[in-house]
């Protein structure tokens, strides 16, 4: 073992796959080279971690940046840096900007522009349309690729896959696991006209629970037909999670923290468009429901379907109004406030926000703190409250629903590959990010 390390995190409480205890990292080259007692040990840069916690660095598997297309609302830097600023390493990003990545061209200009750009690592989904299914199982297989995104129901943009025919086409081209938003197209079109104008609250009568559970139950069924492995986005019903419970051998799932913290009517009343998201904030019931299936561990993982919209936008008149809000620098804070309400081990924590997501779509080298893999930690003062205000949000939008709140437990630095990229709040280098590896798309290297 070497005693000179590139970084030592020394004195802070440190999560392993062992347990969590006190304990000091020794970083070498990008990647964890020693965890212990290493009071002896020499160091490049040294990071004093006494009456922190250590946490493998929290990803976020569902993030929409908004470029090509719509950089007035984000883009790849303002989007990374509030990740980083909110303690998130890594970050999925989704195919429906304009154009949509739903080609190798289009996979290939975003890979380009996170170049140099993006301060957090990243990785990139394919959109699945009806004329693309042919190409999947090649865009699937693009370093750089996270898997194959699906919208059954619209949603933003102009993605959409929602023929019987057409889902299970796409379910059988390929091999990756196949991420779904799950609502039923024809009952939304439907029902429409329960969406009434400039009556927000309505959001989730248009969009309601059968809406979800019709759509999950059909896509289930359709996976199991092809042999596909698939991942539900923003669960948001008590309804499908018997479903998913069922479906364990191939189907993982995803809720929000928007839907374990908000609930209907207050957040309407309180918020308005600010709180319309697709699918919706729902009534007490289903967030009750959703913390079940957290404990229950029927949920794998969360992402913050972090989707920014301007003032502008959203302060039109309902249901002219967009859906979505911005997640991804809140992530952290709301998902450590329930820690410290007791919704929340720790240890779930990280198994929602690491583990989980390294388990579900096979990221290679990330997830957990043990030796040899990437240096990536969320360091958290776990007893730190603060106020959670729209002048800390450096989304481009410039707002969070969540403004005003006051939380308990803060990401104070976040390390990427064994570089401290923010501290007490503030970016402290230029862009690191890099792409994020998977176990299913490694590249050769020569011997």
């Amino acid at each position: 073992m070497s005693d000179t390390f590139d970084l030592l995190i020394r004195g802070g409480t440190v999560a392993t796959p062992n347990g969590i205890a006190p304990a000091d990292v020794g970083v070498i080259a990008g990647r964890i080279a020693a965890i212990g007692s290493l009071a002896n040990a020499r160091a490049v840069e040294t990071f004093e971690a006494r009456g922190l916690h250590v946490l493998p660095g929290a990803m976020d598997t569902q993030v929409h940046f908004r470029e090509p297309g719509n950089e007035h609302k984000e883009d790849l830097e303002t989007g990374s840096r509030a990740a980083i600023l909110g303690g998130v390493t890594s970050v999925f990003e989704m195919p429906n900007t304009a154009p949509p990545t739903t080609t190798r061209a289009a996979i290939e200009d975003k890979l380009a522009r996170a170049k140099n750009r993006m301060h957090c690592d990243y990785a990139f989904y394919a959109g699945a349309t009806p004329a693309n299914i042919g190409a999947l199982a090649e865009l699937e297989r693009i370093p750089g690729v996270c898997g194959i995104k699906a919208f059954l129901g619209s949603s933003t943009g102009t993605l959409l896959l929602n023929k019987p025919d057409d889902i299970l086409a796409a379910l059988k081209a390929g091999r990756r696991r196949v991420a779904v938003h799950s609502e039923d197209e024809d009952r939304l079109i439907g029902r429409k006209a329960l969406a009434e104008r400039g009556k927000p609250e309505t959001h989730p009568v248009w969009r309601d629970a059968e809406a979800a559970r019709a759509s999950t139950e059909r896509v289930l069924a359709l996976a199991r037909a092809a042999g596909r492995r698939l991942h539900v986005l923003h669960v948001t019903t008590g309804d499908e999670i018997p479903l998913l419970a069922a479906a364990k051998d191939i189907a993982t799932a995803e809720t929000t923290p928007q839907h374990l913290t908000l609930s209907a009517p207050e957040c309407y009343e309180r918020l308005g468009t600010y709180a319309q998201m697709n699918p919706p904030i729902r009534d007490e019931s289903h967030r009750q429901a959703l913390w079940q299936a957290v404990r229950d561990g029927v949920i794998d993982v969360i992402g913050s379907d972090h989707a920014p919209h301007t003032h502008e936008e959203k302060d039109k008149t309902y249901p002219d109004t967009p859906s979505g809000m911005p997640g991804v620098q809140t992530l952290v804070t709301l998902l450590l406030d329930h820690v410290a309400k007791g919704n929340l081990t720790l240890e779930r924590f990280i198994d929602l926000t690491a583990s989980g997501p390294q388990r579900i779509f096979g990221i290679a080298g990330k997830g957990r703190i043990a030796l040899g893999y990437d240096a990536d930690f969320t360091i958290a003062d776990l007893k730190l409250t603060k106020t959670i205000e729209n002048s800390w949000i450096a989304s481009r939008c410039g707002w969070t629903p969540f403004d005003g709140m006051k939380t308990t437990g803060w990401p104070v630095a976040t390390i990427l590959r064994g570089k401290v990229v923010m501290r007490d709040g503030a970016l402290t280098l230029a862009s690191q990010g890099a792409p994020v590896r998977f176990v299913e798309t490694l590249e050769p290297t020569s011997p």
